[in-house]
């Protein structure tokens, strides 16, 4: 990869993570940790590899994005703004009322977002039609979906990779934000699904393991996920509240807004990070 496009995809990343601590900040709650861990898929697929336009957002033949942990709102809404879907400054207004960012993605009412999701598993399956749609009608989109490692414990998540390998979608890429911890702790300890590679192995991805908090390795992935004819999982080790210390490797930053002083410590350590690419 370029050097100057990866160091501009690496302080892409650290501008959604400060797009999320400010978000999550103003509204007083929302889902810190796991959305913080995916700042450089993120930053990867819109700001390099999605066929997408923010000046047409239903586009037909665009590349669909599922966040599938939909939970983690915040790092959707960060990216499209970033990348000038709506205007930053409703990042401010977070799950309020009158505000077309909610807890979870709206389709109906959030420009950008491919599917409404949240109900964890399902993210999956909406993903499935969607590459079977563009496979049918001939439409060239590739189709990501983003899940938690949590969320491999619900069983429609491998009734869909199920169908996925039936249908040979090859058009179908997962990401699999495996940062290790959910909700109620590790995940080892709560529910473990491993083994993750065999399982998709099994259901006829083709898998690969990377670094999901490395650019480059994203890249790698993806361009050898674009050369394999049949659906593509990457399960990507990731840290769980990346780019705060104090948030990093802890449970307890699942579903946590900062506060004042949290959030001063968070953007002051993410400012230093972004000014060192």
């Amino acid at each position: 990869m370029d050097e100057n496009l990866k160091k501009q995809l690496q302080r892409c990343a650290y501008k959604i993570r400060m797009d999320i601590i400010e978000s999550i900040h103003a509204a007083g709650s929302g889902h810190t940790g796991g959305s913080l861990s995916a700042a450089e898929i993120l930053a990867y697929l819109y700001f390099k590899e999605m066929n997408i336009d923010p000046e047409n957002p239903e586009m037909e033949n665009r590349d669909r994005f599922v966040l599938s942990k939909g939970h983690a709102a915040p790092v959707l809404y960060a990216t499209l703004a970033e990348r000038g879907f709506f205007p930053k400054e409703e990042l401010l207004k977070l799950r309020r009322p009158d505000s077309f960012l909610q807890g979870h993605p709206d389709k109906k009412h959030t420009p950008g977002v491919d599917i409404s999701s949240g109900s964890l598993g399902q993210g999956v399956s909406a993903a499935c039609g969607m590459a079977l749609s563009s496979k049918h009608f001939k439409l060239g989109a590739n189709v990501y979906a983003l899940l938690g490692d949590g969320e491999l414990e619900e069983g429609e998540v491998w009734e869909a990779a199920m169908f996925a390998g039936n249908k040979n979608l090859s058009n179908l890429t997962l990401f699999i934000d495996y940062n290790g911890l959910q909700i109620d702790g590790p995940i080892k300890e709560v529910n473990s699904a491993e083994p993750i590679d065999e399982k998709f192995r099994a259901f006829n991805f083709h898998v690969i393991s990377i670094n999901g908090n490395d650019i480059e390795e994203i890249d790698k992935a993806v361009t050898e996920a674009h050369s394999i004819d049949k659906p593509v999982a990457i399960v990507c080790h990731t840290v769980k509240g990346k780019g705060v210390s104090f948030m990093e490797n802890q449970a307890s930053w699942h579903g946590k807004a900062p506060n004042d002083e949290q959030y001063a410590a968070a953007m002051e350590e993410l400012r230093a990070a972004y000014d060192k690419i």
